[in-house]
């Protein structure tokens, strides 16, 4: 059996667009899927007011997030691999 034939190429999906609603941030990803995460999950986004949020670009071919304002970058692999400064808050 030829090893070239079962060699499955795994390609890390990136961001294609990301967007922001109330204090909670999207991204959607190469592979159609939909992630979301409170920016209360990191330090510098958690103190950040609603319009600094909205200013959030994709960076680096769609492997990162940026906020030039707040001088703020996320990696979407650590996005999707769901690692945040910040524990999440549960609600009281």
């Amino acid at each position: 059996m030829n090893p070239e034939i079962n060699k499955m190429e795994i390609v890390e999906p990136t961001a294609i667009k990301a967007w922001v609603e109330g204090r909670r941030i999207y991204i959607e990803l190469t592979d159609s899927r939909i992630i979301g995460f409170p920016a209360d999950r990191f330090k510098i986004l958690s103190k950040a007011t609603d319009h600094q949020l909205k200013e959030v670009k994709i960076r680096l071919d769609g492997f990162a997030l940026r906020w030039e304002s707040l001088d703020e970058d996320i990696t979407v692999p650590g996005i999707v691999a769901g690692n945040f400064q910040l524990p999440l808050q549960m609600a009281s």
